[in-house]
């Protein structure tokens, strides 16, 4: 037995091996996939883990995602405003109601001033609290807004560069951060990025929790926000805790050192389940590709090759490698979807086309096709990046392509994707494996195919530019009524998969563990959750 505690011991972070399993009534303790601790000054960082348990639980948006339900599509909802709609006169101004009665953990009013200023926060280098830190983070996620205007004390004026119907879905990724707070710790440092420092280490938003504790790399503790405008959190406190490594995650699930784990490994489910744990799994709008370089230099500059790669991949052995807990992704989003649009090319296993298309290409037994693909070993919503990447290697071996792999921190991954696939920090690399979020069009598609989104604006990492595909995002950006949008959302989809502009591997079922203690859990179809609803016992 002694034994047995030393090798779990061996397996999980020093700041949690040593910890006792915490007997506090009301107490989550959620092992993360993240090597770190999301930022926690109001745009966290660590991709979409980092909204998940620093950003929506410490913030609001003035709109919000839907989490409350898994039978249903999770959807946009009002947030910090209650209402809000384009200007038929100019629509690239946007008219947002705001929220009564809303205060910061720190007791200051929520209102128009404060929405103003965190717009500038990020958009206006001229702004005394400008963060640089904070505009990667936000401003590649709403790329065409441009400044905020107060109206009076409760509506603000949003105005974007171009006529935008997708700016009310975009703002789910802004968060609102207390201005009164940040002024009251200006005074007391030399600095704006000093202070964004001390106000992340003593952060005031609007959300259901305040952040009591805050240990870098160790972990992370939320208490209730009781005086929560909205539905208050069932939970007491929430322990966020960094464990990157899938089976010290579960160690740390199966000796009670944790509550919840997020991508338990494939191979430990069935003892998870064995043990009493429950496995939590909903699909949700989310892609695990390899997003495809573009310039000339890229092998996968030529569509016959993209094509190839797509038709080689057997997803369903891959399925099979994660005990099922993945769909196969033959586009962004699947057949059935509003945004599916009917494609022409039919992405599927078919590994002779695939041989025959590397040969119309140029490639074969005297010129092998060799392919470099950035990767990390671990983060938010990269699912099981090691071993389904090593998979992935073998599997196009067969067809005489060789994979090479850069293994680069996920943190790093995350920032090279905005550099491009022409930075040096993608050393040499034809191909970036990040996964994404589908679940707005614009996380979906336009970020990626639009020219205008080329890094370092937003995540078009493969430089890709296409007058027709930029004509066919303006159309879905100017149609404002909901079905013409996803008609030209469709028209966009078809586009992509025809000219095969990702390779396409997964989707994602968002899968967890929890111990039986855990209840009320919703498994949303969403890459966020609500830890409003959740309960221990």
């Amino acid at each position: 037995m002694r034994l047995r505690h030393l090798l779990l011991a061996a397996l999980l972070p020093a700041g949690l091996a040593l910890a006792a399993p915490a007997q506090a009534q009301g107490t989550l303790r959620i092992g993360m996939t993240a090597a770190d601790i999301p930022l926690t000054h109001g745009q966290p960082d660590q991709g979409f883990e980092g909204n998940r348990f620093t950003g929506i639980p410490l913030y609001d948006g003035l709109t919000a995602w839907d989490l409350s339900s898994a039978e249903r599509a999770s959807v946009v909802i009002a947030g910090l405003a209650t209402e809000w709609a384009v200007d038929a006169n100019d629509r690239t101004r946007w008219v947002f109601r705001l929220r009564p009665g809303v205060t910061f953990h720190d007791g200051s009013p929520f209102n128009a001033d404060a929405v103003v200023w965190n717009v500038r926060k990020v958009l206006d280098r001229e702004a005394p609290h400008f963060d640089p830190r904070q505009v990667g983070l936000t401003a590649s996620r709403m790329p065409t807004l441009r400044r905020a205007e107060k109206v009076d004390d409760m509506t603000v004026a949003l105005i974007t560069s171009e006529p935008d119907s997708l700016l009310p879905i975009n703002l789910t990724n802004l968060f609102m951060a207390s201005p009164t707070h940040w002024e009251a710790l200006r005074a007391r440092h030399p600095t704006a990025e000093a202070t964004w420092n001390a106000f992340a280490a003593q952060p005031s938003g609007t959300g259901p929790f305040r952040l009591t504790r805050f240990v870098p790399r160790e972990r992370a503790e939320m208490t209730r926000n009781d005086n929560y405008w909205g539905t208050k959190a069932k939970l007491e406190r929430v322990v966020l805790l960094p464990i990157p490594e899938a089976n010290a995650r579960t160690a740390a699930l199966l000796s009670g050192q944790v509550d919840w784990i997020e991508a338990p490994s494939p191979d430990a489910v069935p003892q998870l389940r064995q043990r009493g744990m429950q496995i939590a799994s909903n699909p949700q709008p989310h892609v695990w590709p390899w997003q495809p370089c573009f310039l000339p230099s890229s092998p996968l500059s030529d569509v016959r090759v993209r094509r190839a790669v797509n038709l080689a991949i057997d997803r369903d052995g891959l399925r099979t490698l994660l005990g099922g807990m993945m769909q196969p992704a033959v586009g962004t989003v699947p057949p059935g979807h509003p945004w599916w649009g009917n494609p022409s090319f039919n992405i599927r296993t078919d590994k002779a086309e695939a041989r025959r298309l590397l040969a119309e290409a140029g490639y074969g037994p005297q010129r092998p096709l060799t392919l470099r693909v950035q990767i990390s070993a671990s983060g938010s919503g990269q699912m099981q990046p090691l071993s389904m990447n090593e998979f992935l290697q073998q599997d196009l071996r067969e067809v005489g392509i060789n994979i090479e792999f850069d293994v680069i921190e996920w943190n790093a991954l995350f920032t090279n994707w905005r550099n491009g696939c022409g930075h040096a920090s993608a050393r040499g690399a034809h191909a970036i494996n990040v996964s994404f979020a589908a679940m707005d069009p614009f996380f979906a598609m336009v970020r990626f195919w639009d020219s205008k989104m080329a890094a370092p604006t937003s995540n078009n990492w493969g430089m890709f530019n296409s007058p027709r595909f930029d004509e066919l995002v303006a159309a879905a950006r100017n149609s404002f009524a909901p079905a013409e949008r996803d008609a030209a959302l469709a028209r966009l989809h078809a586009a992509g998969v025809d000219e095969a502009l990702f390779i396409w591997i997964a989707h994602d079922v968002g899968p967890r563990a929890m111990s039986p203690r855990v209840r009320g859990h919703v498994q949303p179809q969403s890459w966020f959750v609500d830890l409003r609803l959740p309960s221990i016992q």
